[in-house]
């Protein structure tokens, strides 16, 4: 099954299955955005959990794969300067360093190539500019038999379950890691901020 038609039949019940898990390290995550107004990209926004919890001061672009997860979101945008945009995290389109920040909270794990979205992430960051990752990823050299188990019946369905951080970061240039902290799970779930250099 496609990502895109996953997410399309997932998007009625997704906050059922997530929201709750995820608020308070979704407000922890979003407590690091820029303290002076800027262009925020929020990749791979769903249905738009993060919203409720975004700072005013900045502008923001929403974009998601599916129409079914935008429509869920637009009604959270309350008073945020917000324009939504449907389209793929793997060839994002924008223009090379046109934004001051990007949140990519629960993306990485879920999308068919992360390495190419995390070089999509930083191609549209400014020199200077940050991005807010939070998702589920694996240690290095970590065995974690029951989720590699899980791995090929998941990642047909919602998410992977194997990705590991570092094989990411290091694949993409002009990235530095300058904060990564446990977040849910025992640490499965990672905070992590990247800044474009």
């Amino acid at each position: 099954m496609s990502l895109r038609r996953s997410y399309t039949l997932l998007a009625p019940v997704y906050d059922l299955a997530v929201d709750r898990a995820t608020r308070q390290i979704r407000r922890n995550s979003l407590a690091q955005l820029p303290r002076q107004a800027g262009r925020i990209l929020l990749a791979g926004i769903g249905t738009g959990l993060d919203l409720p919890h975004l700072p005013q001061r900045h502008r923001y672009v929403g974009l998601d794969l599916t129409g079914a997860m935008l429509r869920r979101a637009l009604p959270r945008t309350r008073n945020l300067d917000f324009q939504a945009v449907q389209g793929d995290v793997h060839r994002l389109p924008f223009a090379d360093a046109s934004f001051d920040g990007v949140v990519a909270h629960l993306i990485l794990a879920v999308v068919p190539q992360p390495a190419r979205c995390l070089a999509e992430i930083g191609r549209v960051l400014k020199p200077g500019g940050e991005a807010l990752i939070l998702d589920k990823f694996l240690q290095r050299g970590q065995a974690a038999l029951l989720r590699r188990l899980l791995n090929p019946l998941a990642r047909r369905v919602a998410t992977r379950l194997d990705v590991v951080f570092e094989d990411l970061l290091d694949e993409v240039a002009g990235l530095a890691c300058v904060d990564d902290r446990p977040a849910l799970a025992g640490g499965w779930f990672r905070q992590i901020r990247l800044r474009r250099y």
